[in-house]
């Protein structure tokens, strides 16, 4: 059986990471970059920290625009599909990369995609849009959460295609646990357990528009000040391109600009933080889990069950709601329980087994 997972960004890369390793033991299995995280630090580090092979294919595509991106990424996956007729295809999540769908689901090649049924239902984030185009165009779906396969059922998608896997992030930390604590990044950046703030913005909705991007750097220079600890920002390339583009109108007081790290490092600084402000949902799941407070600079999200456990608060951009969320966050005990798809610890090979075990799946492809 020749299976072909397809990937472009941090994120998808830390989840597939234990998954990869278990496909390419039992079956012949193809791996496809994209190269949508165009930048070494968002994607050769990771593959380098998690221990994950070298791609088979690299497709190279670099950032531009949506349509540029997305009609690149579909016609380079048309084409390697076309040369590998690989029998299956797993993608994971929400971006461009997994657009692959689409082009897999016309060539009747069942697709597997891990974290289906995530919703904001907000039409305004792109990766909303993304959801329900590569949730439709899958033939099996495995959500992490209950709450996301209702969310399919909802949507009309066939319970018998539904299978719940549970979270694979906490895997992954438990799996390199070691080397999480042999990081030495609080050391190299001059600070001590909680007493700094971690952040990371990165999405559209909040870099891509200046105003929003002021208002939020307002916002987190405010909570420097008030807390009088420093605000390590972990810096996007995307972000970092905005800011130098902003210039001056960004107000950097209190703040301290970070490169992107690799795994085990933000990992470190996440875990020791006194709270982490963030736009990045792996990074929601993972404060969820360590037990730090996690305020969310948007105005949805799609890991409502952080909400419902009392780890995450939504903050929106306005600096004085910024700092409104972090006052309360930090004003309640870290007492919660994360729900119990986040702390599956079997998720690498339930997923390989729903994805290896299916046999006959043509049928079910459109």
């Amino acid at each position: 059986m020749r299976v072909m997972t397809i990937f472009g960004t941090r994120p998808e890369i830390i989840r597939l990471s234990l998954v990869m390793k278990v496909l390419d033991q039992h079956c012949e299995h193809i791996t496809v970059h994209t190269g949508q995280n165009y930048d070494e630090s968002l994607s050769d580090i990771f593959i380098r920290d998690l221990e994950v092979r070298q791609p088979n294919v690299h497709l190279g595509i670099r950032s531009a625009s949506f349509g540029e991106q997305v009609s690149q990424i579909l016609a380079g996956i048309d084409q390697v599909l076309e040369e590998k007729r690989p029998d299956k295809i797993l993608i994971l999540g929400d971006t461009n990369s997994a657009l692959s769908a689409i082009v897999a689901a016309r060539r009747r090649i069942p697709v597997y995609h891990m974290e289906a049924g995530n919703r904001c239902y907000d039409d305004r984030v792109p990766e909303e849009i993304n959801r329900r185009l590569i949730d439709h165009s899958s033939t099996i779906l495995m959500p992490y959460t209950g709450r996301s396969k209702d969310n399919l059922v909802r949507e009309g998608i066939d319970r018998e295609r539904i299978y719940v896997t549970g979270n694979p992030i906490n895997e992954v930390l438990e799996s390199f646990s070691a080397k999480i604590e042999e990081s030495d990044a609080l050391t190299r950046l001059g600070t001590e357990r909680f007493e700094y703030f971690l952040v990371t913005l990165h999405r559209s909705e909040n870099v891509d528009l200046p105003e929003r991007m002021q208002e939020i750097f307002k916002g987190l220079s405010a909570v420097g000040s008030k807390y009088g600890k420093p605000i390590f920002v972990s810096v996007h390339p995307r972000t970092a391109s905005k800011i130098k583009e902003f210039g001056t109108n960004i107000d950097t007081t209190n703040i301290r600009l970070v490169d992107a790290m690799g795994f085990f490092d933000f990992v470190t600084l996440e875990k020791n933080a006194l709270a982490v402000l963030t736009d990045s949902g792996t990074v929601q799941e993972e404060c969820c889990i360590f037990g730090i407070p996690n305020v969310t600079v948007r105005d949805v999200t799609e890991r409502p069950e952080t909400i419902e456990c009392g780890s995450n608060i939504l903050s929106g951009g306005g600096p004085q709601d910024i700092l409104r969320a972090v006052d309360l966050a930090l004003s309640q005990p870290a007492n919660w329980t994360p729900p119990a798809e986040y702390l599956a610890t079997n998720v690498a090979n339930v997923v390989s087994k729903i994805v290896l075990g299916f046999t006959n799946l043509r049928a079910y492809s459109s």
